[in-house]
Parts: structure tokens; C-alpha cells; sequence
């Protein structure tokens, strides 16, 4: 049978429990298309690219590599880590860019999806969830790398890897939170695009991806609540515990609450669309 789908005028205005029924709904009802859009967008990112995935593999030994000569040469003066430097900078820059490639390629979602937005009638928010289900699959590749080099290193993870997936939640839903507003202020201003990769190269450095916490947090680190969420993962993976839970627990509670938010913005703002796109 087939499924008949109702719109009501200023449905987004809905208040209470039933309009969060809805937007689930929708999501679940669209899930086939999320699945769709992550399949063409991966295949269209590696398409005609002789290293084809690889790639996500070869930007991080980049980055890692040059820390390392940095670090060797005196340039730079990084503190003992708890495991290999390698491993613990592969780690760290393996879950930071969950975030960072979530973020820039959500935020450009509704823009690249063109005429898609403008002449079909579906949650527009799909696009974003897609363009994370990207990053997500490529970090579990990073991820096959990761167990490598702790078998390389002879270094033996904690068991409590196995909720490693639960602590990465609060990241993912700031991503996609953060996506979703960026991608409506993108379709109206197309220079955020551009900007949020300039911020994501600074927002790097100013988080330990790269490098452990000191020992004195600098107010900077204290201020960005991507530090615990990007460490706490970490340190469940090496160490099977949380350093600082509370620290984490209130960016899990901002990252949840800014989600939500930001999903009920992008509702109500979903009709508007594809007037601005």
C-alpha cells in the first residue's frame, strides 16, 4: 500500500512532544534516501581518483609526519604522550575529523544539492545526516588503521573500547547540530563556506588533537569544549577511563542541547529553503 504524506499549512509551528514525533518520523520514514545520498556522495568524492578511499588515510600521515619533524627539529616542543606519539596523534586526528569533514561538508550540503532541494519535497535535513554518515564511514576506516598500529606498536588497548562508540555520540550530534545552522546561513551566504574551513584549520591548533593537554590548561583549551570530546574518546580507548568526566559530561549537555536546537531552527526554516538556495 502506498504511504500518502499530508502537509499542513505552518506545520513547523507545531509546539509540544508531537512536532519531535514528526521530525523522527520523517527521519525514519527517509531513511532509504539517507542511505542513497551517502552512497552518491561517496562515490562521486573518489570518482576518477586512482588512490580512490585511500585518501582519507594519506592526509592524516601528513599531518602526523609534520608534527613529528617539528617536534624532532625543536620547532615545536611536544610533551610525552601515554603511547607511541604516532598512535596517540593518529587517535586524536582520526576522531577530530569526524568533526571537521562532517562539519564542511554539511555546512555545504544544501548548497551542492541543487536542484534536488528546489524541485523535490523531502527533509531537507537528510542532506546533512547524509554528509555525516560520510565522515562517520570514514573514520571506521581510519579506525581498521588504528588497530594496525597498535599492533605494530605492541600497544594493548583497554577493554572498554567497546563503549567507544557511546563517548563519540556528544561529537556527532554537535556536527550535525553545527551543520544544519551553517547550511541555512550558507544558502543565503555563500561565503560561509569558506570560512568555515579557514576556522576548522585554526579551531585544529587550538585544540589537543595533535598534542596532549598541558598540564596548565590554557584558557583558550578551557573555553573549547571540543577538547574534552575529543580526548575523552581517546583516553576511554588507551587509558579505559575519562580524565575529566564532569568537563565532558557539560559538553556532552551542550552538544545535545545545541543539536536539538539547531534541528528545531532548521524546521522551522525548512519551507524558506528553497527560496534562498
Amino acid at each position: 500500500m502506498q504511504q500518502i504524506r499530508v502537509y499542513e499549512p505552518h506545520k513547523q509551528l507545531k509546539q509540544g512532544i508531537n512536532i519531535w514525533r514528526e521530525m523522527f518520523g520523517e527521519l525514519f520514514d527517509f531513511r532509504e534516501l539517507i542511505w542513497r545520498l551517502f552512497a552518491r556522495d561517496l562515490s562521486a568524492k573518489y570518482k576518477q581518483s586512482f588512490l580512490g578511499n585511500s585518501w582519507c588515510l594519506f592526509m592524516p600521515f601528513v599531518a602526523i609526519g609534520t608534527f613529528m619533524y617539528l617536534n624532532h627539529a625543536g620547532i615545536l616542543h611536544i610533551r610525552q604522550t601515554p603511547m607511541p606519539y604516532p598512535l596517540y596523534a593518529l587517535i586524536g586526528l582520526s576522531i577530530w575529523q569526524i568533526f571537521a569533514t562532517g562539519l564542511n561538508s554539511g555546512a555545504n550540503s544544501l548548497v551542492g544539492a541543487g536542484d534536488l532541494v528546489t524541485k523535490i519535497n523531502f527533509p531537507r535535513e537528510v542532506l546533512v545526516i547524509a554528509s555525516m554518515a560520510q565522515s562517520v564511514f570514514e573514520f571506521l576506516i581510519k579506525f581498521v588503521l588504528i588497530l594496525v598500529f597498535f599492533f605494530i606498536f605492541k600497544y594493548v588497548p583497554s577493554w572498554k573500547i567497546v563503549f567507544f562508540p557511546f563517548v563519540l555520540l556528544p561529537l556527532v550530534f554537535l556536527t550535525i547540530g553545527l551543520s544544519l545552522i551553517l547550511s541555512l546561513l550558507n544558502g543565503v551566504m555563500r561565503d560561509i563556506g569558506n570560512m568555515v574551513s579557514l576556522l576548522l584549520m585554526f579551531l585544529m591548533f587550538l585544540t589537543p588533537v595533535l598534542y596532549p593537554l598541558p598540564s596548565q590548561h590554557f584558557l583558550l583549551l578551557k573555553l573549547n569544549f571540543l577538547s574534552p570530546l575529543i580526548n575523552a574518546p581517546r583516553e576511554l580507548m588507551t587509558d579505559g577511563s575519562i580524565h575529566q568526566p564532569l568537563y565532558y559530561g557539560v559538553a556532552s549537555v551542550i552538544s545535545l542541547l545545541l543539536f536539538l536546537m539547531a534541528w528545531r531552527i532548521f524546521h522551522l526554516a525548512e519551507t524558506k529553503i528553497p527560496e534562498r538556495i
